[in-house]
């Protein structure tokens, strides 16, 4: 497709295999991530992640970690890393920079036990006995730049009441971290669950 030189280019100038103190702290202050993983098939999987700023930690240049907490039980990221350890993350600034930063790496489970004992300055969730299933533990491999001229200008905005009734306000920062609140993590929104109730009950 001729595009060889300007991608040589791009890997000379902008990849890195570890994190510069640009990245790192631009790293510690996202709200929230895309998670790309994959099976030992290569079946592909994408998620989301959010918490407040810092929950995705930058441990040192070529390690970052983030928690894990108790979801829907269908383990698609975890299972995912246990079969296949290579991870991609994005992180978007829609607000700010309007920049991004991908990271590519390996990762592996570590348990919330193993994690506080290695690294002991690691946050405490501040709501009194919700903690970590599990951290996610990720070494770079390559980080580089997600260039501004695609992304959108997004302003945050108060978190309003969700349409099964359910306030997704939550705390002092209106948001309902790590819930394991059904209706505040979003209930049944596209009535997927009450489709199905009715089919079973013709």
């Amino acid at each position: 497709m001729g595009t060889v030189d300007r991608a040589d280019r791009f890997y000379g100038e902008q990849v890195l295999d570890r994190l510069n103190s640009r990245m790192a702290e631009f790293v510690a202050r996202q709200e929230m991530f895309f998670l790309a993983t994959a099976d030992g098939h290569g079946e592909c999987d994408s998620t989301f992640r959010a918490g407040p700023p810092g929950f995705l930690q930058v441990l040192d240049a070529e390690t970052l970690a983030y928690p894990e907490y108790r979801g829907n039980g269908v383990m698609a990221s975890l299972g995912n890393i246990r079969e296949n350890p290579h991870v991609g993350i994005l992180m978007i600034d829609f607000s700010q920079d309007r920049i991004g930063l991908h990271v590519n790496g390996r990762a592996q489970l570590v348990t919330d036990e193993a994690m506080r004992r290695r690294h002991p300055g690691l946050p405490v969730d501040p709501v009194p006995g919700r903690r970590p299933q599990m951290w996610v533990e990720v070494e770079v491999e390559e980080a580089y730049i997600h260039c501004s001229k695609h992304i959108p200008k997004l302003v945050k905005a108060p978190l309003r009441q969700g349409v099964d009734g359910a306030q997704t306000a939550a705390g002092d920062d209106g948001q309902a971290w790590g819930t394991d609140d059904v209706r505040r993590k979003g209930g049944d929104y596209f009535e997927t669950a009450a489709r199905r109730r009715g089919l079973a009950q013709r």
